[in-house]
């Protein structure tokens, strides 16, 4: 209780001892409280709290909320909530907050179905007519709910209000309305000639729902991780870029999203960014580390970095929709990109988003030979390349995003002068303005970027990759002769 601010203790405080005064109110003598049914609901939803944690207990609270007066109600919920896990520290204390504020919701929806006539409706067991109450009953638990987490959340976490509530209430009103339902489902099957037992059948779907979210849950946590690894094993690999793999996918995400992609769409984009230059742990580490501009045949090999990617995820069946990305978020719109020198809509519409994240946060980055662009800066160049390198539907839609959200400018880890880095430029539009003395604009048509130098696109075949002689082992990751990679 010591490390919580002392705004957060008091509030804690407060809903247990409004709990308290529950209890003493359905204990009382001459209170009439129906423990022939509080108790086995009591012990009921304690048996939900026990192992996985799993959102299936919701029904039996208001159906508890349906059957008992208000200060029961508030009771059935103490058994659960204290036994419940809890995953962070302090322990007990969370115990007790998730005890008091789910007693309290549940007595608030007890009083909410008491005052729109929900048990005279119970008592005749007529369904539709105890609908409008079960609803108030739901909606009730869901905003009590809300309000007191969210209130916590702003107390001790020091959350924004607005976050803490106005985010969390429509995630959280819909299971609440399937829970009334089925709450009250059982409340009538409680009350029905059937009695307790047939309630019960009732949760089995409920509980089949709650473990299959539960596995789901599961591995997307694995699928996280893997991508967590992924990530930082490039970033281990190649200092340079150390957060832009996060950023990429942030970006890209604003982008899909002024496009009106949604959902699933949206989780592909961020995954896809996130994974883009994934590849790089194929290349040899001396040239992504290299001092000094690097040779075409050291171009040549840096440039499978997209085909790497591709074959590194082939296997992992979450990341098919996201290879695309990363296969070929180097093409170019004019055709002069690479690997397989695609143009126009023959490029996946995802890796032309990706295109432009990677592009638009390796000019906004602070390097320590580069300062990074303004933002407008930097919308004003993909402007510059729309038609030729990007698309210009993707520019126009991150422009509209930052217009509405802003960006936070980041600052990398260094980068060697000279090296992969700084000649290679592997996200900006070709660096362009920042071309050395002798180099073509950087939207030019037909040529790929060398240090100093330009080099036609003609000499290096963008569809398929460079002669043995260049790279004599090719296997994924196997550096060049004369190096250790």
């Amino acid at each position: 209780m010591r490390t919580l601010p002392l705004g957060a203790r008091a509030y804690i405080l407060g809903a247990a001892l409004t709990l308290v005064g529950c209890a003493a109110l359905a204990t009382r003598p001459g209170a009439g409280t129906p423990w022939v049914t509080l108790v086995p609901l009591a012990l009921l939803y304690a048996a939900t709290r026990v192992g996985p944690p799993a959102e299936w207990g919701g029904p039996v609270l208001l159906a508890a909320a349906m059957l008992l007066p208000p200060p029961a109600a508030a009771l059935v919920a103490v058994g659960g909530g204290l036994l419940g896990r809890v995953e962070r520290r302090p322990a007990a204390v969370r115990r007790i907050w998730r005890a008091a504020h789910l007693a309290l919701a549940s007595a608030a929806a007890a009083y909410a179905f008491g005052l729109t006539g929900g048990p005279a409706a119970l008592a005749r067991t007529d369904l539709p007519y105890a609908l409008a109450p079960a609803t108030a009953a739901a909606v009730v638990f869901c905003l009590v709910r809300v309000g007191l987490e969210g209130g916590v959340l702003v107390a001790a976490e020091r959350h924004a209000p607005r976050a803490a509530w106005c985010g969390a209430l429509p995630r959280s009103l819909g299971p609440h309305l399937v829970h009334g339902l089925a709450g009250l489902t059982m409340a009538v099957l409680w009350r029905s000639a059937y009695g307790p037992a047939a309630a019960l059948l009732v949760l089995f779907p409920m509980g089949v729902s709650a473990s299959v979210f539960v596995l789901y849950h599961r591995e997307r946590t694995a699928h996280q991780a893997t991508i967590r690894a992924l990530v930082q094993a490039v970033d281990i690999k190649d200092g340079y870029t150390r957060g832009h793999s996060e950023r990429v996918g942030r970006a890209s995400v604003m982008i899909a999203r002024e496009l009106g992609m949604t959902g699933d769409r949206l989780e592909v984009l961020r995954i896809a960014g996130i994974l883009h230059d994934v590849g790089k742990l194929g290349v040899p580490t001396r040239l992504l580390r290299k001092e000094g501009p690097l040779t075409p045949d050291e171009r040549r090999v840096i440039e499978l970095h997209p085909e790497y990617g591709h074959e590194m995820v082939r296997g992992i069946g979450f990341l098919e929709e996201a290879r695309a990305a990363i296969l070929h978020h180097h093409e170019r719109l004019d055709g002069s990109g690479y690997p397989y020198g695609l143009a126009g809509r023959d490029i996946p519409e995802c890796a032309r988003v990706v295109a432009v994240a990677d592009a638009f946060d390796a000019m906004t980055s602070n390097r320590s030979y580069s300062r990074a662009r303004p933002v407008a800066k930097a919308v004003e160049e993909l402007h510059r390349c729309a038609g030729t390198q990007f698309d210009p539907r993707m520019v126009r839609a991150l422009a509209r995003a930052l217009d509405r959200h802003g960006w936070h400018v980041a600052v990398t880890a260094d980068a060697p002068l000279g090296g992969e880095a700084a000649a290679y430029g592997p996200d900006a539009p070709s660096y362009a303005g920042d071309r050395g003395p002798g180099q073509r604009a950087a939207c030019a048509p037909g040529t790929a970027r060398t240090a100093g130098a330009s080099v036609p696109r003609g000499n290096v075949p963008p569809h398929r990759p460079p002669h043995p002689a260049d790279v004599p082992d090719r296997r994924l990751g196997a550096p060049p002769s004369g190096g250790r990679g």
